[in-house]
């Protein structure tokens, strides 16, 4: 008898209506119920009651998941698809065979290196050689494809431990996370996060002590890592009397704040962990609206892409429009599909790319029918994905984290 990987309660919260098709990325590509988010629910009870062999068909469809949950934006039902899917990921992981290429991806090649800053860092290092002729004509177009995310430069510097508010005294202090691939990748994008925090009156505590969010292992079921992030993060600001902790990443701004979900059968860290995620806070939904350039007058288009995990699990679309509505005024430019996945989906566009190719495409196609100068967002792999599509597509669009969006002058 299989062991129970899902809440039956959880599951059988879905009746099928249907309204999350129209929603889910991957269904709106191929047409299949398979790749839909009841389809799948559908496959996770197979899966847990037996009807259906652990096999790579069945496999397939939720590794295909991008994990945007989108649905859950569109479900009237509320059914909980994230804790869902991550369960039955955890699963598949524990049960599950993969063949050697997928292991060696997902086990040595992503989690062994993205959350580890000095690892990423090293293998930036032999992605941008590898980008390099002769190296790059002799790589197989897997390995191509996910070269084109390595950003030309990523300036290094690590965010100070103390940053003292603009003006004194200050309204209060507040946490800052680094996370993985921002202190490595987008360094700066951390300092102008800092910048917008102390323009708004606030000294921003960076701890040490800090790990990995934990969402990568939390979305590729490895749930028991994920818990062990969230008690190294837990610890290491728990003892800060922070009015808030900041992030400027919605990939992790998910997890973060669902760290008492995550941590809720262990009685140690369950009431740490609620009372952590309550103060987490994603930077659009904490500065005000003069934060930053406000005062600047934009000559160029500006557009607005929703990442995933802001607008869904977090519910976050109004803030950071009104943010960038302030500073481009009347040449903002709203995007069609703006939440719909462009395909970075954390790991996905190195997982299944195919898949992620197509969204990506889908998203440049909407991108260039705004006639936008400027695309602004408010994720990493949201930027890396786009930055990529753009550079095939029109290299003259820009492509902006909404941190650096407010604190760069767009006059040069």
């Amino acid at each position: 008898m299989i062991e129970p990987f899902i809440d039956e309660d959880k599951s059988l919260a879905c009746v099928h209506c249907g309204l999350c098709l129209s929603a889910c990325p991957t269904y709106l590509e191929t047409g299949n119920e398979n790749d839909s988010p009841r389809g799948r629910i559908y496959l996770m009870r197979a899966l847990q009651s037996g009807r259906l062999p652990m096999e790579a068909t069945t496999i397939g469809h939720i590794d295909r998941c991008l994990g945007c949950r989108a649905c859950e934006s569109a479900c009237p039902s509320g059914v909980e698809y994230g804790h869902l899917l991550e369960h039955t990921r955890d699963h598949i992981e524990h049960h599950h065979r993969r063949g050697w290429f997928q292991t060696l991806l997902r086990r040595i090649a992503i989690e062994q290196v993205f959350p580890f800053p000095r690892r990423l860092k090293l293998a930036l290092f032999f992605g941008r050689l590898m980008n390099r002729r002769p190296f790059i004509w002799f790589a197989p177009r897997m390995a191509r494809e996910a070269l084109e995310l390595v950003p030309e430069h990523s300036p290094e510097s690590r965010t100070p431990k103390q940053n003292p508010a603009s003006a004194q005294p200050a309204s209060g202090q507040v946490g800052f996370i680094e996370g993985c691939v921002m202190q490595v990748m987008f360094a700066r994008t951390n300092e102008a996060t800092v910048q917008l925090l102390n323009q708004d009156g606030w000294d921003v505590h960076c701890p040490e002590g800090q790990a990995c969010c934990g969402a990568l292992y939390a979305h590729s079921g490895q749930l028991a890592k994920a818990r062990a992030c969230a008690r190294r993060n837990i610890a290491a600001f728990e003892s800060q009397n922070l009015t808030a902790i900041i992030i400027n990443a919605a990939g992790c701004g998910s997890t973060l704040k669902e760290y008492g979900q995550l941590l809720a059968d262990d009685p140690e860290w369950a009431e740490r962990a609620t009372a952590f995620s309550a103060k987490v806070k994603d930077l659009t939904e904490w500065i005000s609206e003069e934060t930053g350039n406000g005062n600047q007058k934009l000559e160029c288009k500006v557009t607005y892409h929703d990442a995933c995990h802001l607008a869904h699990p977090q519910g976050i679309t109004l803030e950071p429009r009104a943010l960038v509505r302030a500073m481009a005024g009347e040449h903002f430019v709203e995007l069609n599909e703006a939440d719909v996945c462009c395909g970075s989906a954390g790991s996905y566009n190195l997982t299944e790319p195919e898949m992620a190719a197509r969204l990506q495409q889908r998203k440049i196609k909407n991108i260039l029918a705004t006639g936008a100068d400027i695309v602004v967002t408010t994720n990493p792999g949201c930027l890396l994905q786009i930055q990529a599509g753009l550079k095939k597509a029109n290299p003259k669009i820009r492509v902006m984290h909404i941190a650096d969006f407010l604190t760069t002058s767009h006059a040069e």
